[in-house]
């Protein structure tokens, strides 16, 4: 029986481990956490094919440097003397224009089509995760904002998504009459949520019954490596055997592939969420406040609202107050009646997404090492295409045809 090791117990080692078993692989999930407080578990829980356009693209490095200035906007790059930093930054401006756009698009929606038949496939199995199809609402208060966000969905309605363009009115009517001050919004009604946390639970378990293994707080040591394999995995937890390994631990990928000679140009991109329980009001429909870049979804009966991305480093656990008040600020401004208040510091989730100068995730088979996969940078959207890069994954190891083009998701 093939043996396989996966470095990383977010979603992506989850859903990967979980096709794996499925295939009668011996899978192990080795994690350095108790694997119950990762970056999947206070993210948005959105599925968005809608998500079509890469981080790295035309304006947005003026954007961001106009950004870079204001304590509450969405966006933030820590300022640090870093190689590292450097280098990714130079590869993300020489990525930021429309020819790797047009390039990137239809692989994304592919990756993103995928994902959702894959959960599609979960919910028909066992709806234990509050999977639900009710759209994405990008509201917008401001004409400018709103061109914009229009002329994306004319793209997104091009590549076969089904997408809806609402004034003010239309919105209330669809969110039940609940005021939202918005000009309008574009509804992608190809997009779905769930609750990250049950779907985690649900993965865990499903790997349990299949005879998975789960190895928490088990901290990578080093690797052995002969004639371009690895032979074994040192670790606190003592060493480790497998024909196959994976690299799926988000932003820690790049310190761990950097252990067998492995350069991958990713950097950690902080962000936050908090939940409001039992809300008076609520919307009922995921949203995406675009002046603020604020992701709102309703969970069972409450409300989860996230936000900002600070490029920083993985040791980076301070909670910024100004732009977790630049959330709370823009959430009153699009809900008025809603009344959200600032939360206490020991509410606030923060979590590092995985973030590549591409804006594309990786997945690919090491040319270095013969028997190594990598599974990571998916940014914010590593619940939205875990399943399609579990499947991936394992299609790869199982050497089988991918179900999706993956040359452009590759680590350079």
């Amino acid at each position: 029986m093939k043996s396989v090791i996966i470095i990383g117990g977010g979603i992506i080692g989850l859903c990967s481990a979980y096709y794996l078993a499925k295939e009668g692989v011996e899978v192990t999930v080795i994690d350095k956490s108790d694997m119950a407080d990762g970056c999947s578990y206070g993210n948005a829980g959105m599925i968005v094919p809608s998500h079509i356009i890469p981080m790295a693209q035309p304006g947005v490095i003026h954007q961001g440097i106009k950004w870079m200035f204001n304590a509450k906007s969405p966006f933030y790059i820590k300022p640090a003397l870093s190689m590292d930093l450097l280098a990714w930054l130079i590869q993300f401006y020489k990525n930021s224009n429309q020819d790797h756009v047009n390039k990137s698009l239809v692989p994304l929606r592919n990756l993103s089509f995928f994902s959702k038949e894959l959960y599609r496939e979960f919910e028909q199995s066992a709806n234990e995760f509050g999977y639900q199809e009710k759209g994405l609402l990008m509201l917008y208060n401001s004409e400018k904002m709103g061109e914009e966000e229009i002329k994306i969905g004319k793209v997104a309605e091009e590549l076969g998504i089904e997408v809806d363009f609402l004034n003010q009115q239309e919105v209330s009517k669809l969110e039940n009459g609940l005021k939202v001050d918005a000009l309008g919004a574009v509804h992608y009604k190809s997009d779905a949520h769930l609750s990250p946390n049950h779907f985690i639970a649900f993965l865990k378990s499903g790997l349990n019954q299949m005879g998975g293994k789960l190895i928490s707080n088990c901290s990578l040591i080093d690797f052995k490596v002969s004639e371009g394999k690895i032979m074994e995995l040192l670790t606190n937890k003592g060493n480790f055997k497998a024909d196959e390994f994976v690299i799926a631990a988000g932003s820690w990928s790049v310190e761990i592939a950097k252990k067998l000679g492995v350069k991958l140009h990713i950097l950690p991109g902080k962000g936050y969420s908090f939940n409001v329980e039992k809300p008076l009001v609520k919307p009922t429909i995921p949203a995406i406040l675009c002046e603020g870049k604020v992701a709102v979804t309703p969970l069972g009966e409450a409300v989860r609202f996230g936000g900002t991305l600070e490029i920083t480093n993985n040791s980076d656990t301070k909670i910024n107050i100004k732009r977790l008040q630049g959330i709370v600020e823009k959430v009153n401004q699009f809900y008025p009646d809603i009344n959200v208040i600032l939360p206490e510091k020991e509410k606030v989730w923060h979590g590092f997404r995985p973030c590549t100068p591409t804006g594309l995730p990786i997945i690919e088979k090491s040319k270095r090492i013969k028997n190594l996969t990598i599974a990571t940078g998916h940014a914010m959207m590593g619940l939205s295409l875990a399943p399609a890069s579990g499947k991936l994954v394992s299609e790869l190891l199982m050497g089988k045809k991918t179900s999706v083009d993956i040359t452009e998701f590759k680590s350079s």
